[in-house]
């Protein structure tokens, strides 16, 4: 369809039933992990964070078996395309280069129009693919983001999330957190997104590589090799620049990069709220530095950085007032806390829907903070234990 801007848009009904790519699954799915993708997906829409969105989540009346019934449920998603690095590898493992170049071609045009046409478009589509991946994917680490299950088949070349399925928000900075069932091994970390993202673009170029140089496969890969290679250089500019932002810094100062890292460290080892601890730097911009250190166990090494930043701050021409209001446009009060989404959707599996309402309230208003909202920004109580999702369509 077309929206009212103009722009083509894909819509899919998720959870409707059995398709050809089905593997012997019954392509439903049930209420919970429908809300869960629309309300993870208007959270992330309202971070700013480019993402796929929910038209409506409708209950289908029938029952859904999922380690006993529940209800079953449909989700109208809407993305600028659902054209991903799988959608490439189906048509490449097929040996079909005429349908390759043919949904090649089509996503150029669709996505990434100014190479139309060129001889190396098919390079320049991985570029701009890669360079799109390494955007989202700093701003998903920036958020405390872990998408949870980082397949080929959930990579959109857009550039968008799709598929919030057995994903989470961390609370302690952790970089080797993970909540996915089926991710016994790390693979898709929190900490490790980055490194996956690379991989699966080099999926996609391989794809591609009898596209990129039909009469000479050496010269393919050693062009697809060296467009994959700028990956880390650019997710690393990304990330940096969502981080000064986030440390309310407007100029490229060459020791920026350690000065977050050197944060985050501390973050880790004292297991620091994400979420607060960023939060509460404006307090810290604003003359107050007390709730910001009240998250460290190292209270000497949190002063020598907070001196450090001290320094680093004065170097911006920036009145303390109006470096405050930049940090708290871009570092949250409210993400969908585990704990909060456990309960909303839990609450709506019994038919009751304030507490879905609620946070929804919270996470689409996510930098304004209301009394009334207050418990949605704070962590998981200590009972709540580990956390684990799952995939559930």
């Amino acid at each position: 369809m077309i929206d009212r801007k103009g722009k083509r848009r894909d819509i899919h009904l998720k959870g409707s039933g059995r398709t050809p790519f089905s593997r012997g699954g019954d392509g439903k799915a049930v209420l919970g992990p429908v809300l869960r993708e629309f309300l993870i997906g208007e959270a992330m829409h309202s971070l700013g964070v480019p993402t796929t969105r929910a038209l409506a989540a409708s209950l289908t009346g029938e029952m859904v078996w999922r380690e006993g019934g529940k209800p079953g449920a449909v989700l109208a998603r809407v993305a600028s395309s659902h054209l991903r690095v799988g959608t490439f590898q189906f048509f490449a493992a097929r040996g079909e280069t005429d349908r390759l170049r043919q949904l090649a071609d089509y996503a150029i045009a669709r996505h990434f129009p100014d190479p139309k046409g060129a001889d190396d478009r098919y390079l320049q589509l991985l570029s701009r693919v890669s360079e799109a991946q390494a955007r989202l994917v700093a701003q998903w680490v920036n958020v405390g983001f872990v998408h949870g299950v980082m397949n080929t088949d959930n990579v959109a070349i857009s550039g968008e999330t799709i598929d919030y399925g057995p994903c989470a928000f961390i609370d302690v900075y952790d970089p080797k957190a993970v909540f996915s069932s089926i991710d016994r091994n790390g693979r898709y970390a929190y900490g490790n997104q980055p490194n996956i993202a690379q991989w699966n673009l080099a999926r996609f170029a391989e794809s591609l590589l009898d596209l990129i140089d039909p009469d000479d496969s050496d010269a393919a890969i050693a062009k697809a090799t060296e467009a994959l290679n700028h990956f880390p250089h650019h997710y690393q500019a990304e990330w940096l620049k969502g981080v000064r932002a986030k440390l309310g810094l407007m100029k490229d100062l060459p020791d920026d990069l350690d000065l977050a890292n050197d944060l985050l460290a501390l973050m880790a080892e004292s297991r620091a709220d994400f979420t607060q601890t960023f939060r509460s730097l404006s307090d810290v911009a604003r003359g107050s530095d007390a709730a910001f250190r009240d998250r460290f166990l190292n209270l000497s090494a949190i002063d020598l950085w907070l001196g450090r930043y001290g320094e680093r701050s004065v170097e911006e021409d920036i009145p303390a007032d109006a470096r405050a209001a930049a940090m708290d446009r871009v570092n949250p009060i409210y993400i969908p806390r585990n704990h909060k989404v456990e309960e909303a959707l839990e609450a709506a599996e019994r038919g009751e829907m304030a507490p879905f309402d609620r946070l929804l309230a919270a996470i689409t208003s996510p930098f304004e903070g209301r009394e009334d909202l207050e418990a949605y920004a704070q962590p998981a109580p200590d009972d709540f234990g580990p956390y684990t999702t799952y995939c559930g369509t």
